[in-house]
């Protein structure tokens, strides 16, 4: 464990995910999200975290292992069609993961989510942050729309408001 990655989340912590992702920014995600899920039968959910604290910090654990809990945390694999996913942004380690269902990720693969992941990372060295999230949120949405196309009803099996954690 590095001392410097303590450090950085200890003061960072919670305060900044709240001020860069203020309710304004916040609704133009879910705005986002409502608008790309009408195009596709998925369904897309956005976290962001400012920062680790207790035992994820202190067991080291990386931007995609506490994806991985969130993705467990919110249901998100609990789709009709196994095509749900999270976009989890890590303020402190100024890292994004996209975790998927096994349904969407197996069409996608790794190497198409880290290219989703890169474009927004590069937003956000510009400080871009709701523009990046936004642009994640419709990349992502033309992947499942090439799969998952939308067809009749389909119901909102997860809510589409962004989770500030």
């Amino acid at each position: 464990m590095r001392i410097g990655r303590i450090a950085r989340h200890l003061v960072e912590h919670h305060w900044r995910a709240r001020r860069v992702f203020t309710s304004k920014v916040l609704a133009k995600i879910e705005a986002a999200t409502k608008a790309g899920e009408a195009t596709h039968s998925g369904q897309v959910r956005f976290a962001v975290e400012g920062a680790l604290d207790g035992m994820p910090l202190l067991r080291n654990h990386s931007a995609g292992d506490r994806a991985l809990d969130i993705f467990s945390h919110l249901r998100i694999w609990d789709t009709a069609h196994n095509n749900g996913v999270l976009i989890y942004l890590l303020l402190a380690d100024r890292k994004v993961e996209i975790i998927a269902d096994r349904g969407i990720d197996a069409k996608v693969g790794r190497e198409g989510w880290e290219k989703i992941c890169r474009d927004m990372e590069a937003d956000f060295r510009g400080r871009n942050f709701e523009t990046g999230v936004i642009k994640g949120i419709e990349a992502v949405s033309r992947e499942l729309a090439k799969y998952f196309p939308a067809s009749g009803a389909h119901p909102n099996e997860l809510s589409d408001k962004p989770v500030v954690m």
